[in-house]
């Protein structure tokens, strides 16, 4: 299974990090399928009040991506995005691959310098690095 993409959204759906990791481009398109995935994950969890599971599943798929989301108790949203495999995707590789992006944004967040309700985008190297490492496990 191969990552393309790993989004982390805020509480008001501004985007604090969109990484393309697939080598392309084309952010554009990532920004915007994160966006779109905004409205499906809303909708979800507007249906649903007393969610208890933070793995939200497959929203939606575009062409040949299909896109996972999730959703920590402080309403920032994770959004992976992955091509399309030949195989099954199954749900725990999925939640093993938001657990460790939710392991590095709590890293993250840890820092005395990191403002949680921040609108500014991630800036952190620390962060990045994280990020390109999961991007390159096999799951």
């Amino acid at each position: 299974m191969r990552i393309n993409c790993v989004a982390i959204i805020g509480k008001q759906n501004n985007p604090l990090y969109v990484r393309s990791l697939d080598g392309a481009e084309d952010d554009l398109k990532y920004h915007y399928i994160c966006h779109t995935s905004c409205d499906v994950i809303d909708e979800k969890l507007a249906g649903d009040t007393k969610t208890y599971d933070m793995f939200l599943g497959l929203l939606q798929t575009v062409g040949d991506l299909a896109v996972y989301g999730y959703v920590t108790n402080t309403r920032v949203k994770f959004i992976v995005v992955i091509t399309i495999p030949e195989t099954i995707v199954k749900d725990s590789d999925m939640r093993n691959i938001f657990r460790d992006v939710h392991a590095a944004y709590i890293s993250l967040a840890s820092n005395p310098f990191y403002d949680i309700d921040s609108t500014v985008p991630i800036n952190s190297r620390n962060f990045d690095s994280f990020i390109e490492v999961i991007g390159k496990r096999d799951y």
